[in-house]
């Protein structure tokens, strides 16, 4: 094997052990080998053969025999399994990206504590580091450290991560605040349809910021005579707009009032960790938030993100939909309140134990035990609002609910243009979905679901509820190219496994 070979070998497999979290020790372990040999591997000094490759890359969860093309990643699915036992929520995916977002506002060193390990917060990581960001993972591999250069190279940006993320456009508050002029690439994400970023553009313009969207980047100039001297209403009450808004105002020299600011789980957060920064949040929880900027941040911080509500529905829709006993732990009960009235409504046994506090301090968690329920379709439709209504992103999860119920269910998700299409995909499985118009499903039940295999859908929640309906189906499903899941959940069929779902991972050769 020629040497340049080896050495990209090398690099492919210290850079899946770095993804990973692993230290060359850890996997000289998993591999029944020494640390020298693992590190004489990285540096292309050891031959190597297709079976060794094929074991680390097995170690690693990463194609490596594919010398760089990262094929795609599928599930094999047994269902017709019950869950049973109990499950950890993990740490909010959403708010995770905004507090890596928010970390360019500070000079100082950031911890943040048990950040989920999933792809969108993997892109955005290789963003940060292409732009002279220095971070790692600590605490073998829970935490993350993130430390910034004196001054960002945005020239040097990794734009084909920034496009695999729409967390991206959060970028625009922090940076407005250290260069004068730079570009952004196109935000990505989930196939949702056009989701416009003029809200975003609206709120910033009163900080300075004027945007051009030219040739695939956002061209941003920055005035900094222009400062906000009245509130800022903001025209939609979207999450990450008014996260931009936030990371904006943090470090105006000033008070900033924001109007119609969403209240959500992940703003919570974030004004948490502002607070952390020593920037005054008023009004946390509410649709008007106050703001007492400070023009400089230098402060060594440590911070615990919250659990995930969204991941927490999908757990309970997870026990539900396959007729089982399942206790999920560390619920924010807050963020999950309206859905569990709507459940109540539909004839779900369940019960929950007293509040308790996250990491955080500040966030209300509770366990919650579920309960094999005989559930009728609810009176009225199913639909999104903003906080405190019904999540949005967990809407798609009562498609699945509403298929094992009985009666009809209208769902209305008038928020995204394409994700009502998309949960149509479980008549592959047995389903019995008509949808009316791009943003309304009928849903009829029971069903009595059947094994399938197909391609996951391109948006995170209708995939997840593909894959649900699959592990309630008898025999064996497959579902194919599942990078969506993992840009949102954290090796989801591994923890799906622990609880009694049967899944494998594996990938084309």
């Amino acid at each position: 094997m020629a040497d340049d070979y080896l050495v990209r070998i090398g690099r492919l497999i210290r850079d899946a052990r770095q993804h990973r979290g692993w230290t060359q020790s850890q996997l000289a372990e998993a591999l029944g080998t020494s640390q020298s040999a693992v590190n004489r591997i990285e540096r292309g000094n050891q031959n190597i053969s297709l079976e060794m490759i094929a074991r680390i890359g097995e170690a690693l969860d990463s194609e490596i025999v594919s010398l760089g093309y990262a094929g795609p990643m599928h599930l094999r699915v047994v269902g017709g399994r019950r869950l049973s036992g109990a499950i950890d929520v993990k740490t909010s995916k959403n708010a995770c990206v905004a507090l890596l977002c928010a970390s360019l506002l500070n000079s100082g060193r950031t911890v943040l504590r048990r950040v989920a390990r999933i792809e969108e917060v993997y892109r955005l990581l290789e963003v940060l580091n292409s732009i002279g960001v220095r971070t790692r993972w600590i605490n073998d591999g829970v935490d993350l450290e993130i430390v910034p250069p004196a001054e960002l190279d945005m020239a040097a940006i990794d734009a084909d991560a920034a496009r695999r993320t729409r967390s991206i456009i959060m970028f625009l508050g922090p940076l407005l605040h250290r260069m004068g002029r730079f570009k952004l690439p196109y935000a990505g994400g989930c196939d949702l349809g056009t989701r416009t970023v003029e809200p975003h553009m609206i709120a910033l313009r009163r900080f300075g910021l004027d945007i051009a969207a030219t040739e695939g980047h956002y061209h941003a100039v920055v005035d900094p005579a222009v400062r906000p001297d009245r509130p800022i209403v903001l025209t939609e009450r979207g999450d990450t707009v008014t996260e931009n808004a936030l990371l904006a105002a943090a470090r105006h020299d000033g008070v900033t009032v924001i109007r119609n600011a969403s209240s959500n789980y992940m703003v919570q957060d974030l004004c948490f960790f502002l607070e952390a920064l020593g920037v005054k949040v008023d009004g946390i929880g509410t649709t008007t938030l106050t703001v007492h900027g400070v023009p400089t941040i230098d402060v060594d911080v440590d911070y615990s993100p919250s659990e995930d509500p969204v991941e927490a529905m999908s757990l309970v829709a997870a026990a539900v939909v396959t007729e089982s006993e399942l206790t999920v732990r560390r619920v924010p009960i807050e963020f999950l309140e309206i859905e569990l009235a709507v459940l109540e409504e539909m004839g779900l046994d369940h019960d929950r134990s007293p509040e308790y506090f996250a990491d955080n301090g500040r966030t209300r968690l509770v366990d919650l035990t579920v309960r094999p329920s005989k559930l009728e379709a609810p009176i009225d439709k199913i639909h999104p609002m903003p906080f405190p209504g019904l999540n949005i992103d967990n809407v798609p999860f009562f498609a699945a609910i509403a298929a094992v119920a009985q009666g009809k269910t209208l769902i209305h998700d008038w928020v995204y243009d394409n994700r009502a299409i998309y949960l149509t995909d479980l008549n592959r499985l047995g389903g019995r979905l008509q949808l009316l118009d791009p943003h309304r499903v009928l849903v009829e039940g029971p069903t009595r679901w059947r094994a399938a295999e197909m391609m996951c859908p391109p948006a995170l929640r209708p995939a997840v509820v593909v894959l649900l309906a699959m592990m309630a189906a008898e025999g064996t499903s497959v579902l194919r190219n599942v990078y969506v899941i993992n840009r949102g959940y954290e090796d989801l069929a591994e923890r799906l496994n622990s609880i009694g779902a049967q899944i494998e991972t594996f990938r084309d050769i």
